[in-house]
């Protein structure tokens, strides 16, 4: 069930709710759908060979952390869910696995490339655009950012998933696209993953961009 929300959220309410689903989710969230794996071989594609690439909101590893290390390249996972993290850390112990709050964490330089799946509509959608510039100046001349937005313009609201309550927030597509041009950021591919309905789904909104105009 969907509720508008005025408020700001409990920071901790994400955290607790994807600690408590972590086993749920890893059952049914471990391949990139059709609609999702044009995106990812695109980034993958663009990258140098041992390209070091950050997975914000990585969850447990799966997909995308899972298919850049299948790649040759190195991941820093970051997400505040210590049960999701503990079992990323299990799967892939080759990576590196840091628990914290994507709106505090500071990346180093020198990234490849940056990916923020299904995660930066679980944040107020103020916090976009400090993300966005954080996350180039962490990449180098070119690197790449995929990310996803919702796909409609709607107030912060919560829904649940396998029983947990989650919130949600995000600027519409072509907001998300000017702020990340207004970072530094040039478009090079967006798509719908899914449309938005009149019922709960929202939509959800893919977009590649590199870095350095």
């Amino acid at each position: 069930m969907t509720t508008p929300s005025a408020v700001a959220p409990d920071p901790s309410l994400n955290r607790r709710s994807y600690d408590a689903i972590a086993g749920q989710w890893d059952q049914v969230r471990h391949s990139a759908s059709p609609c999702e794996r044009p995106f990812l071989d695109d980034l993958l594609a663009g990258l140098d060979p041992g390209s070091r690439v950050l997975d914000l909101g990585c969850g447990t590893g799966r997909p995308m952390a899972e298919a850049v290390l299948a790649a040759g390249h190195a991941v820093t996972g970051i997400d505040q869910s210590a049960a999701m993290l503990e079992l990323a850390r299990a799967r892939f112990p080759q990576a590196t696995w840091i628990e914290a709050p994507l709106e505090h964490y500071e990346p180093g330089p020198g990234h490849g490339a940056a990916i923020a799946w299904d995660v930066l509509f679980h944040l107020p959608r103020q916090s976009f655009a400090p993300i966005a510039a954080r996350l180039h100046q962490a990449l180098a001349q070119g690197g790449a950012l995929l990310l996803t937005v919702g796909g409609s313009e709607n107030p912060a609201f919560t829904d649940t998933m396998f029983g947990a309550t989650f919130f949600y927030d995000s600027h519409p597509p072509d907001t998300a696209q000017a702020l990340l041009t207004a970072a530094g950021f040039r478009v090079v591919r967006a798509a719908f993953l899914n449309q938005p309905t009149t019922g709960r789904d929202k939509g959800r909104f893919a977009i590649l961009a590199h870095a350095g105009g």
